[in-house]
């Protein structure tokens, strides 16, 4: 799952100077299902308040599936997420995104969230193969 890129933004980053909002609006729509998730994770992390918002629910399909590795498994996207939306983002399998809000009273939940025992307790038979 690749970017579209588009040929201006393209040439930004030949000539070195890439503007960051050009990028996140190319990531936005080269990888729409993951963009929706991460965008409503933060709606609801910011209706709803709490210690994270996370999605529980697998993409429809493989190309949702492959949106969203890319969005995180990318440095340069997954912290440009970040700094669009103001959230730290973690993952675990394929598909349980979760939004933290960027304040050292989240800090130990992320801890947890990304430790190992959290991935652990995170695995189901069903997403083996995911």
């Amino acid at each position: 799952m690749s970017l579209d890129v588009s040929p201006a933004l393209l040439e930004q980053a030949e000539r070195g100077e890439v503007d960051e909002a050009e990028f996140v609006d190319c990531v936005r729509t080269s990888l729409p299902y993951a963009w929706e998730m991460i965008s409503s994770l933060v709606d609801r992390l910011s209706a709803e308040g709490g210690e994270f918002a996370d999605n529980r629910t697998p993409p429809p399909d493989e190309q949702a599936r492959g949106q969203l590795l890319r969005a995180l498994a990318s440095d340069a996207i997954r912290g440009a997420l970040q700094r669009h939306f103001g959230v730290r983002l973690a993952f675990q399998n394929c598909h349980r995104v979760a939004v933290f809000p960027v304040a050292p009273a989240a800090d130990e939940r992320l801890a947890r969230f990304t430790s190992i025992r959290g991935q652990l307790l995170n695995q189901s038979p069903e997403l083996r193969d995911c």
